[in-house]
């Protein structure tokens, strides 16, 4: 698993030369995954949960039970339905937090836990053995499945699957080209710096790259120019596939990002591309017919 042992590096590079004084160490099990850290507390965002119904619902899928952080406007039904996939590092307090913007804007956001059964993200003590032990074996057919029944559940609970959009970063970003391939009831998705291209194996038997012909839904994607671990090179590739298929999908480099520009609780989060690209993300959900 090269190309995740390359994100690693990245994460261990951007995190060297910060002041140790800019960060928080807060324990094992707590909101922040521990492989995470240390979290540049001052830029963390925090979205409260007034005038939502926002928790961990559980959806069995196969005999295992999959935890789904749900947000959504409290007693409100037939809403859009957005799939918020995680990074490597599961769904900690970013990405439920991420789940609550979506929901102050009138989605059903849901953030489910897809490394369930191969370990405990949260805790797992480093990037290296984050990979190693528990991204490296979970392979694109379980998480399709995981998302599929995830899907079925929203639309039994309130949610509208003819306004179905889906967002992913870094890892979850390479899942939402996938995913939206995979899945033609996606209207419209937001992959933020996921992979594109990479080497094939049984976890992992296509990329974006590899599907983008196929693609119906319209992507929008977000990168940065400086992600070391996503070459400029092959968004082109990208690009030049999707060119032989019917997707509208387009791209948006960021000059100044790196990758993770989104994560505000990293040292890689670069505020002005965060904000620009997540009202991109909510205007493309709406010209897509998502809201």
């Amino acid at each position: 698993m090269n190309d995740f042992y390359k994100d690693a590096q990245g994460l261990i590079g951007e995190a060297e030369g910060m002041d140790r004084r800019d960060f928080i160490k807060a324990p094992v099990g707590t909101s922040f995954a521990a492989a995470a850290l240390p979290v540049v507390a001052q830029n963390v965002i925090k979205t409260d949960s007034a005038g939502l119904e926002a928790g961990v619902v559980t959806i069995k899928v196969a005999g295992t039970d999959v935890p789904v952080y749900r947000a959504q406007p409290a007693g409100k039904t037939g809403l859009p339905v957005v799939l918020v996939i995680s990074e490597i590092f599961g769904v900690h307090e970013h990405i439920a937090d991420v789940a609550r913007r979506f929901a102050k804007e009138g989605y059903l956001a849901l953030a489910p836990e897809l490394f369930v059964r191969h370990g405990d993200v949260k805790n797992a003590p480093n990037v290296a053995d984050l990979i190693k032990n528990i991204i490296a074996n979970t392979p694109d057919s379980e998480v399709f499945a995981d998302l599929d029944a995830v899907v079925a559940w929203a639309g039994k609970n309130g949610g509208d699957l003819n306004r179905l959009a889906i967002t992913g970063f870094c890892w979850g970003g390479r899942i939402t080209w996938m995913y939206a391939a995979h899945n033609p009831k996606i209207k419209a998705g937001v992959a933020w710096y996921g992979r594109l291209t990479g080497e094939t194996h049984a976890v992992y038997p296509r990329h974006p790259v590899d599907v983008a012909a196929s693609l119906k839904a319209n992507i929008l994607g977000l990168y940065g120019a400086k992600d070391q671990g996503i070459p400029l090179e092959t968004i082109e590739q990208m690009k030049a596939a999707l060119a032989k298929g019917s997707s509208k999908s387009e791209f948006v480099v960021y000059p100044n990002s790196g990758h993770a520009f989104h994560a505000d609780y990293r040292p890689s989060y670069v505020a002005a591309d965060a904000k620009d690209g997540w009202a991109r993300a909510l205007a493309w959900f709406k010209a897509n017919g998502v809201v």
